[in-house]
């Protein structure tokens, strides 16, 4: 090969789009501050509007005396707990699920296959839908190979 040409092989050029790829993450990034900034910016503006008292009544007669930003504060404070431990059940029991399937996982007896060893495969069948016996066939939108 000549001198010229393994030269130029080893030029390295920038791939097509990289350069378009990161000035389109600024541009993402720098809306993202600018929608966080009027967000806060609108937040504020609320807070500086709503100053006045604000009474809630709860029941037996108490009450509480606020000013409103507090008052709409704490109340959307309740609303993330009520939230949050309206979800941690579920968190549970996904957590323990995960640390069951990685010991199985780390025992190699995930599945019933010995460690390292393949995964079988279910048989395609030309009844299953979407699928002929060559693969997922055109019609139904599926790209090849699962790409």
């Amino acid at each position: 090969m000549p001198v010229a040409f393994t030269a130029l092989a080893r030029i390295s050029l920038p791939r097509a789009g990289t350069r378009r790829r990161r000035t389109e993450g600024k541009r993402l990034k720098y809306l993202a501050w600018l929608l966080k900034a009027a967000i806060f910016f609108a937040l504020f503006a609320f807070a500086l509007n709503n100053q006045q008292d604000a009474t809630v009544h709860f029941f037996f007669g108490t009450q509480w005396r606020a000013p409103m930003v507090l008052v709409v504060l704490a109340a959307f404070a309740v609303g993330v707990a009520v939230g949050a431990l309206g979800m941690v059940p579920r968190w549970w029991s996904q957590r323990s699920a995960a640390r069951r399937a990685q010991g199985a996982r780390a025992d190699g007896t995930a599945s019933g296959n010995p460690a390292g060893a393949a995964p079988s495969a279910a048989p395609v069948t030309a009844s299953s839908p979407g699928v002929s016996a060559t693969g997922p066939s055109v019609a139904s939108g599926l790209p090849p190979h699962g790409i």
